[in-house]
């Protein structure tokens, strides 16, 4: 099955000053062409390390809409992204959408990119939610917790790991608000206060979704959070979920047991404190498990996914990953669903 397309044109000086800085926040003007169109966009590198990698990851802003293109450089399955947001929406957790497509640069073919929706107003227009502010969680200084991670000091700012999107000056302080609270509110207070601006249902869906693909960099980072302007409550997106599945974000193999059932960070433990919250997390994960995380519902989508996109990796020599290990990712994926089950099914009777 044929991908599509898109081109990227960019003249040769506003090339180099992004070559210059890979680091650099600022966009650079260019062209993409989508099918036959083509249209002035505004261009990035982005990422975390794969900054570093020889085949770039990019962010393009497109008629007001912001796509990113991932290499998907440490997958060697390149679906792994792609799978994990389509099964937090069969769970209920809006997520963004994506599709394999084939990537040049002013003629130069760089091989097969996922393009992933970006989490911007269109996304939440789109699927007619009404939200009135959006941070990002972009390292592991969003903990929820008053310390930093790494030094145990109190941290600088309660903001800091976080990027405000969309909303206000108060909706910062609002945020600020929320996490200073979540650390020193105690008893029916905290739980009162929990249920008044956590959207618990949204929450707890998407844990159980973090715990199943087994996601250990999503809790601390790797997520978007939004206040829904009508309930007032805050709700939980994921993001990044390329080391998943069986493998770490750096393609490595990892166990099936490296995610523990409860999850990680501040909020996780508050909220899974209660026990009306706990009873509502192990029901959503029975269901997940009985109708979602089986390898019935999901070994067919690996190999639809895997199928679609094999011709254009056998062909795509900038790859990290040797076609044998390629070709082996369903059956690695397959084994990960496997091992997963059991473990969460065991842990759950201790939860």
């Amino acid at each position: 099955m044929e991908l599509p397309t898109r081109s990227i044109e960019i003249g040769e000086q506003e090339h180099s000053s992004l070559q210059k800085n890979v680091w650099s926040e600022k966009y650079a003007s260019a062209f993409m062409v989508v099918q036959g169109k083509r249209e002035p966009v505004k261009l990035r590198y982005r990422g975390g390390h794969t900054r570093d990698y020889p085949k770039k990851s990019y962010e393009v802003v497109r008629g007001g809409k912001t796509y990113h293109y991932n290499a998907e450089y440490d997958d060697p399955s390149m679906l792994r992204n792609a799978l994990s947001f389509r099964f937090f929406e069969w769970i209920g957790v809006p997520s963004p959408r994506t599709r394999h497509c084939l990537l040049s640069l002013n003629g130069q073919s760089l091989g097969v990119y996922l393009e992933i929706e970006g989490v911007d107003r269109h996304f939440f227009e789109r699927r007619g939610i009404a939200v009135q502010a959006l941070f990002y969680a972009v390292n592991d200084f969003a903990n929820f917790k008053l310390s930093n991670p790494e030094s145990r000091q109190p941290k600088s700012s309660l903001f800091r790991g976080y990027e405000l999107k969309m909303g206000s000056e108060s909706d910062r302080i609002r945020w600020k608000s929320f996490i200073l609270k979540l650390n020193t509110l105690k008893g029916k207070q905290l739980s009162r206060y929990l249920k008044q601006r956590v959207d618990i249902d949204n929450y707890v869906k998407w844990l159980a979704g973090a715990v199943c693909t087994g996601n250990y960099d999503g809790f601390d980072q790797n997520y978007a959070v939004y206040l829904h302007r009508s309930k007032r409550r805050y709700r939980i997106i994921p993001w990044d979920y390329e080391g998943t599945w069986g493998r770490n974000c750096y393609g490595k193999k990892c166990s099936s047991r490296l995610v523990r059932v409860q999850g990680y960070n501040q909020l996780t433990r508050k909220l899974l404190s209660f026990p009306s919250v706990r009873a509502q997390y192990k029901a959503v994960l029975r269901s997940v498990l009985k109708r979602h995380f089986t390898v019935r519902n999901i070994a067919p989508v690996v190999l639809q996914i895997h199928e679609q996109i094999a011709p254009h990796i056998y062909r795509d020599s900038t790859r990290k990953w040797s076609h044998g290990v390629f070709d082996g990712e369903p059956e690695l994926i397959r084994n990960y669903i496997k091992e997963r089950r059991k473990i969460i099914l065991e842990s759950l009777k201790k939860l």
